[in-house]
């Protein structure tokens, strides 16, 4: 629509991967007829962009905020879950309790390499607990992490958005249901405060 809310000129804008495929990218048709003067660049990725230094207008991050040098408002959370493929199941059996983990193999993400796996992560009385577990594969990715699960490759902690198509078609199955992550956090980052 044309008037005062209409946006104009150029935005350009990072959001993880899934987040694009799934969520803007089929909405941006309804988006541009609202908007018809708007043109925007949309970056989609699952590392962490320097929206300063690689000139974004605003960033989509899932997770903490620790950069002290952008300004961020936190819209929601995802509700997490703990998965493993059928398969994965099938071959090393379903864990029950946290002490049966460590006959079992969690695949990491981390979106920069280096860093140290935080093992098993779930919420217990009020707090957040780790449990080390064995890593056989560590991605960088998205859609690597849910497929390296679905390959039954181990155990990973997901989204319950990215992972209820695959639990309802029974290809993952739902682990420890008690013992969740916290809900990660979802956030617009900006540059500064314009």
């Amino acid at each position: 629509r044309d008037g005062p809310a209409a946006l104009r000129g150029r935005l350009r804008v990072d959001v993880p991967t899934g987040v694009a495929r799934d969520l803007v990218v089929p909405r941006l048709r309804e988006f541009f007829r609202e908007h018809p003067e708007l043109t925007l660049e949309l970056s989609s990725t699952d590392r962490r962009v320097d929206v300063i230094r690689e000139g974004f207008d605003c960033v989509l991050r899932a997770g903490p905020i620790a950069d002290e040098s952008v300004v961020f408002r936190t819209i929601g959370a995802y509700e997490m879950v703990n998965c493993a493929s059928a398969d994965y199941v099938a071959a090393r059996g379903k864990p029950r309790r946290i002490a049966e983990l460590a006959d079992h193999v969690l695949v990491d993400y981390a979106p920069t390499f280096g860093q140290r796996s935080t093992g098993f992560e779930y919420q217990a009385g009020g707090r957040e607990v780790s449990v080390p577990m064995r890593t056989a594969l560590t991605v960088s990715s998205v859609d690597s992490y849910v497929g390296a699960c679905l390959a039954g490759l181990g155990i990973v902690q997901i989204p319950s958005i990215s992972a209820s198509p695959h639990l309802a078609s029974g290809r993952l199955v739902e682990l420890l249901p008690r013992h969740r992550p916290a809900p990660m956090p979802v956030s617009i980052v900006l540059p500064n405060r314009r």
